[in-house]
């Protein structure tokens, strides 16, 4: 909500800067969430009045407007608007003038027409939003006055107010706040009414959703414009003004909270009665759509029909217009949850049904009405009666609460003097009725959300300051446990992969039958659904099925990946493991530099694997029913699990599909995050390259064992570049390595790199009966 700095001065004193407002209230829990500076302190720009007005030769759209601004000389003015007549008052920006948008007024021509200045929207006084028309002054302005004088300089604090504190929901009940926090006292406070009260006229026939409700007769009021400074307080705070007594109304429950309505009371037909609406009852409200109503929808009604629907929104046939002469004045208590019901029932929410969902204080419900006789009667000339019509009850206040100051200081954690807390609550509006260690508070009651002990220790740790409280380290320094390694370890694989270009993907533990019956999987006993009748014992079923989805969506690329526990039969023992599956095209999108688009392959999931950096890693050929090509995955000579691509008709997808598993938990036996800082060499590297050919069953990894063991201590890396199988002879095929050379004290000399790189070359002839080629 929207508050006026200014009008909150009227009820208490406030620090001068509004940084400092606002630091007060967000330390005690009341968050301001932007500070506003408003008012049109702008040089140049008056009061002005249009005295005639003629369409522009040359526009459709435009107007020529003569206007009067008390200097002795009318100027001419080119206006787009629409929404003014000849009389109305207007600000007029003359030439000179800098508008707050960064708009300098000149004069100029327009379509041929000479233009001596600008009339102002709203917006562009940064006066509010509102740039759909002119920003039509009150009737009573003075022409040739300056603009500021009718909007003086103000702040606007946009304060978040949580759903327990409806009290705040006014500038009164803000300023009676910060009057607490502060310690000041408050300036003024809302008269009790002395009206004399009368029990007829009003009838509640749903005691339980309206508790309370009261309507005032006004005579021959005159409805019109607001004054000046009527409009400027509601417009500050975001309220459109629409005439003075609707104005008074919203007037009202912005500065007491209480929401207000005027019905035209030449249009009710006999008594008023507060009751349920009828299943399907039509009603037309103001904003002029016609709303079906529910049986648990609250209305107030005439003899006839519905007028209002309680709490939320008035009626459009027995609204106040220009030709209202008698008003009826309601102001009542709804129950919170059944306005609450109503406005998401009907999707109606209004600044009346915000307030009343959130809980209205019941004493101020008279309060309220009166404050919004005597302004009627002052705007408008009404004449009010002398009674005021009243149906229910008020309901009682809150129960007392009782507060140890023992227990006050064991929660908060430091010891506040009794006399300080007492203090704090009183300020708050709290009254103690009992003296000792344990005391009794009783409730305002407009604060219904204080219940319990708890609550009242909150309000003195608020006003008290948290930051006050001195803080404690209660917590012991405690070592990494395998768990907590685990779960590092877990999060840095996923963020490896997802680095590769894989999505993680969560699937159910719980499969179909299909998939259960293939798979021999242990069964529930009491499956809710055919879809989960199994543990499931892999994790490449529920991937297959993604890819099955998205397949039928339409993607053209799944790269997805799962961490997740498996239950492996005939006891359903728990595995983690790390399920993998590579389908479709390389890339997401297409690029104009690929001539065509690669597919992934055994080599992008066979990478994605090795990014994950296990410890002694390695891959051989095996063997799996449903993989072409089967291989196994070992970690320190430990088998953990296989890859390969999925033979034809298991997946039902174009193309070849690549899938991965192994147990996680094997995987992670040995596996760190420890990451070793390495400088930037200083030195430079020697490369050297040798091309052998091999028979085909001697291994990549057998090669580079037989390269890089024994250690060679200058060798620094070994790159595999090329590899072919023609022209070599039959079941033979020719590899080529790059050795990297390298001293991290000095630069190597031709003879040290050429006498290691022999004993490599020896090593390879010897080992596995190379021949290498020169």
């Amino acid at each position: 909500m929207k508050f006026s700095a200014n009008w909150l001065r009227e009820f208490v004193d406030l620090p001068e800067n509004p940084e400092e407002i606002a630091e007060l209230l967000t330390r005690a829990g009341i968050e301001t969430k932007n500070i506003e500076a408003r008012g049109a302190n702008i040089d140049k720009v008056i009061v002005s009045q249009i005295t005639a007005s003629s369409r522009h030769p040359n526009a459709d759209r435009l107007t020529v407007c003569e206007v009067d601004d008390a200097s002795g000389t009318k100027h001419q003015i080119v206006c787009g608007a629409t929404n003014y007549k000849v009389g109305d008052k207007i600000p007029l920006a003359l030439p000179g003038a800098k508008l707050p948008n960064g708009t300098e007024i000149r004069k100029s021509k327009l379509r041929g027409v000479e233009s001596e200045g600008m009339l102002c929207s709203p917006i562009e006084l940064g006066l509010g939003d509102d740039a759909s028309g002119l920003l039509i002054l009150s009737g009573d302005a003075k022409i040739g006055t300056p603009i500021s004088d009718l909007f003086p300089a103000d702040t606007i604090l946009d304060v978040e107010i949580t759903p327990n504190r409806g009290d705040l929901l006014s500038h009164f009940g803000l300023a009676r706040e910060i009057a607490a926090l502060t310690g000041k006292k408050l300036k003024s406070i809302p008269r009790d009414p002395k009206t004399a009260i009368k029990k007829t006229g009003v009838t509640i026939t749903a005691t339980s959703e309206c508790p309370f409700f009261s309507a005032r007769k006004i005579d021959n009021v005159k409805v019109g414009p607001s004054p000046q400074w009527l409009r400027a307080k509601i417009e500050s705070v975001g309220i459109r003004s629409i005439n003075n007594i609707v104005d008074v109304s919203n007037f009202v429950m912005l500065e007491l909270g209480q929401p207000t309505h005027a019905f035209d009371a030449d249009k009710l037909k006999g008594d008023i009665n507060v009751r349920l609406a009828r299943d399907g009852e039509k009603f037309l409200a103001l904003d002029g759509k016609t709303y079906s109503l529910k049986p648990d929808n609250l209305v107030v009604a005439d003899q006839e029909r519905a007028v209002g629907i309680g709490g939320v929104i008035g009626g459009e046939e027995t609204g106040v217009t220009n030709s209202t002469k008698d008003i009826l004045l309601e102001a009542a208590y709804f129950l919170p949850a059944s306005i609450r019901r109503t406005a998401r029932n009907l999707n109606l929410p209004s600044d009346a049904s915000y307030r009343f969902e959130r809980g209205v204080d019941p004493e101020m419900v008279l309060r309220a009405s009166q404050r919004a006789t005597e302004l009627i009667q002052e705007i408008a000339g009404g004449t009010p009666a002398k009674e005021i019509n009243l149906a229910g009850k008020l309901p009682p206040n809150p129960a007392d609460v009782s507060l140890s100051y023992d227990k006050c200081d064991r929660v908060v954690g430091t010891s506040i003097k009794p006399k300080a807390i007492d203090e704090i609550l009183t300020g708050f509006g709290l009254i103690k009725t009992s003296a000792a260690k344990t005391t009794k508070w009783k409730i305002p009651s407009y604060r219904r959300d204080l219940q319990r002990d708890v609550d009242l220790i909150e309000e003195v740790v608020r006003a008290y300051g948290a930051e006050k409280i001195p803080g404690t380290n209660r917590s012991r320094f405690t070592p990494s446990s395998a768990a907590d390694d685990s779960h590092d370890l877990e999060s840095a694989f996923r963020e490896r992969l997802s680095a590769q270009g894989l999505w993680e993907v969560r699937t159910s533990k719980l499969i179909p039958r299909s998939a259960a019956a293939a798979s021999s999987a242990i069964q529930l006993r009491n499956p809710l659904t055919e879809d989960h009748v199994a543990l499931r014992p892999n994790l490449i079923s529920g991937l297959l099925a993604v890819l099955d989805r998205n397949v039928r969506a339409g993607a053209e690329r799944v790269a997805i990946f799962e961490i997740g526990r498996i239950f492996l039969p005939p006891r359903a023992n728990e595995h983690k493991h790390l399920g993998i599956l590579l389908w479709g095209n390389a890339t997401s999108a297409p690029h104009w530099r690929l001539q065509q688009n690669y597919r992934l392959d055994f080599f992008d999931l066979k990478g994605a694997i090795e990014s994950l950096a296990l410890p002694g890693i390695s891959f051989r050929r095996g063997d799996h029913a449903d993989l072409s090509v089967a291989t196994e995955i070992f970690s320190n000579e430990r088998a953990i699990g296989f890859l390969g691509q999925l033979r034809e008709g298991k997946v039902d997808a174009p193309g070849a599909a690549f899938v991965a598993e192994f147990d996680l938990d094997l995987a992670l036996r040995g596996a760190h995050l420890q990451k070793t800082f390495r400088e930037i060499e200083k030195f430079p590297s020697v490369t050297r390259d040798i091309a052998m050919i091999v028979p085909n069953e001697i291994s990549h990894e057998k090669i580079l064992r037989t390269i890089e063991e024994p250690r060679e201590p200058l060798l620094e890396r070994v790159d595999l570049f090329d590899l072919f199988t023609t022209n070599v002879g039959a079941a033979r095929k020719s590899l080529a390595y790059r050795l990297t050379y390298r001293d991290r004290s000095r630069t190597l000399t031709n003879e040290e790199v050429n006498a290691a790189h022999a004993k490599i070359r020896e090593r390879l002839r010897r080992n596995l009966g190379a021949e290498l080629r020169e």
